[in-house]
């Protein structure tokens, strides 16, 4: 004998919801691999591209120069990616790069892919005029260094504050409080470093 109709709907309804709840999980479970995918990048590694400032394990894209270096050319590992952050071996312990600033400008794989260079820089280095790389190996500017000799000595200049590094200007951090700026020429040399006196005297590089 057939079951009347109200007798087989809830069993339908109870069917239905199980199948939405499971087609719901599949979904779910699909987005998560989708955001693991993304999240994912290659995983880099070589040597420091520049001067590199640390406090504690944590290394900040402000890169403040009052704070102890690592220099140019020591060898680095991206061991995984965070929220906002890499987890790095550098030179055999263990650090955090930190995108702080810079993250609305770029992403963090962009901004670690800087930092992070297949040739190591002091071969570079080594090619450079004397003061030239005394200055680099001190983490200071002078004038007439390229663009490059400055990334090398004090990092890649902060994103949230300098757009683009064709910029004329390029503002650039002692500290939280001490900032100074390196202003270029046509030629692409620093043609002035201006900022407060005793900043400056931390900064900049006197043979």
């Amino acid at each position: 004998m057939m079951k009347p109709i109200t007798a087989i709907q809830p069993s339908l309804a109870g069917t239905l919801r199980a199948s939405l709840i499971a087609v719901a999980a599949v979904l779910a479970l699909g987005a998560c691999k989708t955001t693991e995918t993304t999240l994912a990048s290659p995983l880099q590694q070589g040597y420091t591209c520049c001067n590199l400032r640390y406090d504690g394990d944590w290394i900040s894209d402000s890169n403040y120069a009052n704070l102890p270096m690592i220099p140019a050319g020591t060898p680095i590992k991206v061991l995984s990616y965070g929220r906002d952050r890499a987890h790095v071996d550098l030179g055999g312990k263990p650090f955090r790069l930190g995108h702080d600033y810079g993250r609305a400008e770029e992403s963090t794989e962009r901004w670690v892919s800087k930092l992070v260079v297949t040739a190591d820089p002091k071969l570079q280095l080594a090619a450079y005029p004397r003061q030239i790389q005394a200055a680099i190996r001190a983490g200071q500017v002078m004038k007439g260094m390229t663009r490059e000799q400055v990334i090398m000595s004090v990092g890649y200049p902060l994103t949230s504050e300098n757009r683009s590094l064709d910029a004329p200007v390029w503002r650039l951090w002692w500290s939280s409080f001490g900032e100074y700026q390196v202003e270029w020429d046509k030629q692409g040399r620093v043609k002035d470093i201006t900022g407060h006196p005793e900043t400056l005297k931390m900064m900049v590089y006197k043979p």
